[in-house]
């Protein structure tokens, strides 16, 4: 379930930190909200697609671990991330 080019640009320019920022921890962290919410839409039409449950059990996995790294190192980013979101966060 890729995302389409053009929502992918739109979710790097609003969360890059320059043109073209696809490595920093929360463009990271939102590309994969967002691939997080097709795949749980997907999910709940398609109750017996094991292989997409364990891929997406794998990104809330790395996104929990990008946002245990931004809240560690610069906590303020990461709550107004968290908030922009709307993801709850521990």
């Amino acid at each position: 379930m890729a995302l389409d080019q053009e929502v992918k640009a739109s979710i790097i320019a609003k969360y890059g930190k320059k043109d073209g920022d696809t490595g920093s921890a929360e463009v990271q962290i939102a590309l994969l909200t967002e691939q997080i919410k097709v795949l749980t839409e997907h999910l709940k039409v398609f109750k017996k697609d094991h292989s997409s449950r364990l891929g997406l059990l794998k990104m809330v996995g790395k996104r929990k671990k990008l946002l245990s790294y931004l809240r560690r190192t610069e906590y303020a980013r990461f709550t107004e991330l968290v908030a922009s979101l709307g993801i709850r966060a521990k």
